[in-house]
């Protein structure tokens, strides 16, 4: 926990022990460690806190041969408090008043989490946007260290579509043809371009309506909408809040519903059918149940 609150470090600490991850009567037998510089301490502390927490992963990985998973949240609050210490020594700041030492200060953290013949650390990180700014040099110096980066969009949680990750912000170094596979990879391509040209024409459509659209851009907008709405999922962590069962889609069916969408198979079928659904039979199947109560409501 980097530059954090205190009450999320304690909710974290009293849900892992309520899950058994941590075992009070046994800690030999936890497979945890939590390490905390909260958002109260000063910017030393903050600013030393992730990388503390990379030298006991690395100890596990190194003495223990274990392979670790990393999770650091903040990322920003590392660079906000580097800048921070960076002002009390005097330095001259850079760009939009980071510390002039940001690369290597990042650099310093990222390039430590690697794999050994002993084992591995895989880390995942928290990444503030301020200004939802992806160029901001914090999440940019960020991003460049890593292989994978999910952009969650407040535009997309607005229309209540969960989870609100941005397929077109978000990125991958996997998803190449000789690492997913050649149809995987077109198919995402597609999705991608539908979802990009959609939102080239939203300007036209907010100022002059669908109607004034190609029949080719209509189709487009369409397939895009139901598109979006697919990559809704129920989650099972949501249970409790939405009382919808999470729903577990395995890659060859994600694969296959949005082939069905872009190869225009399901233009008949209303948007609202591919929202917070699983699989696309589901879809099919709550596309023809929107359809029966309709006909009852006549």
């Amino acid at each position: 926990g980097v530059g954090e609150r205190t009450r999320e470090g304690n909710d974290l600490y009293m849900e892992m022990k309520e899950s058994g991850v941590i075992n009070e009567e046994n800690i030999p037998e936890s497979k945890v460690a939590l390490v905390y510089g909260q958002m109260n301490e000063p910017p030393g502390a903050r600013m030393r806190v992730g990388l503390t927490a990379l030298t006991m992963a690395e100890y596990f990985r190194d003495v223990n041969k274990q392979d670790v998973l990393l999770f650091i949240d903040n990322i920003f609050r590392f660079v906000q408090a580097g800048s921070e210490v960076s002002a009390l020594l005097g330095r001259m700041p850079s760009a939009v008043g980071y510390q002039p030492t940001l690369s290597t200060e990042m650099g310093s953290l990222q390039e430590r989490i690697t794999s050994t013949k002993q084992g591995s650390i895989t880390s995942i990180q928290a990444v503030y946007v301020p200004a939802d700014d992806l160029t901001d040099p914090a999440p940019a110096t960020t991003f460049a260290h890593l292989d994978a980066t999910t952009v969650l969009s407040r535009a997309l949680a607005a229309k209540g579509i969960y989870p609100a990750v941005d397929p077109l912000d978000s990125t991958s170094t996997m998803l190449q043809p000789r690492i997913v596979g050649e149809e995987h990879y077109k198919i995402a391509q597609r999705v991608k371009q539908t979802l990009q040209r959609y939102k080239e024409l939203q300007d036209i459509i907010a100022i002059l309506g669908l109607d004034e659209l190609s029949e080719e851009d209509r189709l487009t907008v369409a397939r895009a909408r139901k598109i979006e709405r697919f990559l809704s999922q129920p989650f099972f962590v949501a249970e409790v809040f939405t009382g919808s069962p999470g729903k577990y889609v395995g890659l060859a069916e994600t694969i296959r519903g949005f082939q069905l969408i872009l190869a225009g198979d399901l233009d008949g079928l209303p948007e609202q059918a591919f929202y917070l659904v699983g699989n696309i039979d589901e879809a099919t199947a709550k596309a023809m149940n929107l359809e029966m109560e309709n006909k009852l409501k006549k």
